[in-house]
């Protein structure tokens, strides 16, 4: 055997182990990112098809010109959440439609896409992999109540939870949704 078939059988075995380790690394990187997300996708349409989709979530992702709530924005999204969670006591099923229409216009403020719930759900996928889960129960749950199905007050109460969980991290780290707990002036 020639020195040089040699050295091109040693390249092509190197190129080989170089790009199966690349794709293997890429698919774990896309794991590692999307967590659950990750797992149901590659349950729904198998290992490939879910890298190549989270790949162009990405993609998607990286176009939009996402934007920061101004003080004002997020103070007005707190209280809006503070009187949904009021309007619970009362309409819960009325209060979850309202906490995904909330939900949906945060999104849209920040920047996120809202003409299509699919889509608004993968884009947000991409920042929130491990919200998405809870969000995507609370909301089927929301267009079923706009359908005119019904829920138990379990469902609703735990929707508003998953709305909750989203709703603040979209409002970020340093928003405080939940009402403080008035100190006693008998201190």
């Amino acid at each position: 055997m020639s020195p040089t078939l040699i050295v091109i059988l040693v390249l092509v075995v190197v190129v080989a182990l170089a790009a199966g380790a690349w794709f293997m690394f890429r698919g774990k990187s896309l794991r590692h990112r999307f967590g659950p997300e990750y797992d149901r996708l590659v349950g729904d349409s198998g290992k490939a098809e879910a890298e190549r989709e989270l790949r162009e979530r990405i993609r998607r992702h990286d176009e939009l010109e996402l934007k920061d709530l101004t003080p004002e924005q997020r103070e007005r999204y707190i209280g809006r959440w503070r009187a949904l969670q009021i309007h619970f006591v009362d309409q819960p099923d009325e209060a979850v439609r309202e906490a995904d229409a909330l939900t949906t216009a945060l999104a849209g403020e920040i920047g996120y896409p809202t003409d299509n719930d699919e889509e608004r759900l993968a884009v947000l996928s991409v920042d929130h992999p491990r919200s998405m889960a809870d969000y995507r129960e609370a909301h089927a749950l929301s267009t079923s109540l706009h359908d005119g199905g019904e829920a138990s007050t379990e469902q609703l109460r735990r929707a508003m939870v998953h709305y909750r969980a989203i709703v603040t991290r979209l409002l970020g780290k340093e928003a405080q949704i939940d009402e403080p707990t008035p100190r006693s002036s008998n201190a």
